[in-house]
């Protein structure tokens, strides 16, 4: 890394940046939000409807 040019350091500087920017992005999405599978089923989507289909 001794060659490396101005340029490709600071290319190297503002792509960390960028990267570590999404992961907190991310992460700090993905703790607000739950997986849909982990909520419990509502009362109104289990309970039989008179207009399904037999």
């Amino acid at each position: 890394m001794q060659n490396m040019t101005l340029q490709k350091k600071i290319f190297l500087v503002i792509a960390a940046l960028f990267l570590l920017t999404m992961l907190y992005f991310s992460f700090d999405i993905a703790r607000r939000t739950t997986f849909p599978g982990s909520k419990p089923n509502l009362k109104e989507r289990i309970a039989p409807s008179s207009d399904t289909l037999k």
